[in-house]
């Protein structure tokens, strides 16, 4: 087996472990933020299957040439915003009627989160420069990530001690902050790929 090939399938296996760790936990954790009307659980959810979604692109695009790559990278980088978007429009709901969610399933949802990412970004952690812009983008949504998950640990226990809903609406907003970081890093990663593979063109 050559190098490159060694490399391709070490790349895929890791990337088909994420996205099936990622499409999994999406069901677990949208379904406890619905039921307790969450808006970190409900924005942390919906990264979860955004983040499945990447991580199949990037099984699709492992051996595309390098300008196709870069192309790619630069749709994930407007994926990775979607999550945001959908943070800000819960966010503002959850605000206008006061919602306090129920802290302990809100902690511990977010302590099974932190289990999921954090395994996630160890798998990644290897492969991270392996493929460019769409490696990164997989390793950079599973670091920040596991930040956000302990924000919403931290979110639960503050919740059940002044039961207020802003620390659940400032975790989601910081979650939202975070996507927008990753997609900057993920563009700025793809441009450059483009611009090399332009170069060598």
């Amino acid at each position: 087996m050559k190098p490159h090939d060694s490399s391709h399938h070490a790349v895929a296996r890791a990337v088909r472990a994420v996205a099936l760790a990622n499409l999994a936990y999406f069901g677990v954790e949208f379904a406890v933020a619905t039921a307790i009307g969450s808006v970190s659980l409900f924005a942390d959810s919906v990264d979860f299957l955004e983040d499945a979604a990447v991580n199949a692109l990037i099984l699709l695009g492992l051996r595309w040439p390098r300008h196709m790559r870069a192309r790619l990278g630069m749709a994930l980088a407007l994926i990775l915003l979607l999550p945001g978007i959908a943070t800000l429009w819960t966010a503002w709901h959850s605000w206008r009627s006061g919602h306090v969610p129920a802290p302990l399933p809100l902690s511990i949802t977010g302590l099974g989160a932190f289990a999921v990412n954090f395994a996630c970004a160890w798998i990644l952690v290897n492969v991270r420069h392996a493929h460019g812009s769409l490696t990164k983008a997989a390793f950079l949504s599973a670091r920040n990530d596991v930040i956000a998950n302990i924000a919403i640990v931290a979110a639960g226990g503050l919740t059940a001690v002044i039961a207020s809903p802003w620390p659940d609406l400032i975790t989601g907003l910081g979650i939202f902050a975070m996507n927008l970081d990753a997609a900057r890093e993920v563009f700025r990663a793809a441009q450059l790929e483009s611009r090399t593979a332009n170069t060598d063109r």
